[in-house]
């Protein structure tokens, strides 16, 4: 019976992680999928996992986070379906000051 109840208490003591298991690489297969789902092509768009600490300068879109929120899923849209860098602006209208 003892031996049962810590064999439990370690399984609950580890569920943690298990989140953690699910790695940031099937999240962000999942975003694409999402965002694929939606209409965008795959060559259209750039999916990064960047430490917490350089997610402002991915140059794009946070849309996910993993790794026990110690990293983030920038999104960036390719011109044109390249993947050379040439990201067209990303974003929501809180970022563009109001018109005045």
């Amino acid at each position: 019976m003892k031996k049962a109840l810590v064999v439990g208490v370690l399984l609950l003591a580890t569920a943690p992680l298990a989140a953690f298991a699910a790695s940031c690489e099937s999240i962000k297969a999942e975003i694409a999928q999402k965002i694929i789902n939606n209409g965008v092509p795959e060559s259209g768009f750039k999916l990064e996992i960047v430490p917490n600490d350089q997610a402002d300068q991915a140059g794009g879109q946070v849309v996910g986070h993993c790794g026990m929120d110690t990293q983030k899923i920038v999104y960036t849209r390719l011109h044109s379906g390249d993947d050379s860098g040439d990201a067209a602006p990303t974003g929501t209208s809180q970022d563009t000051p109001a018109p005045q």
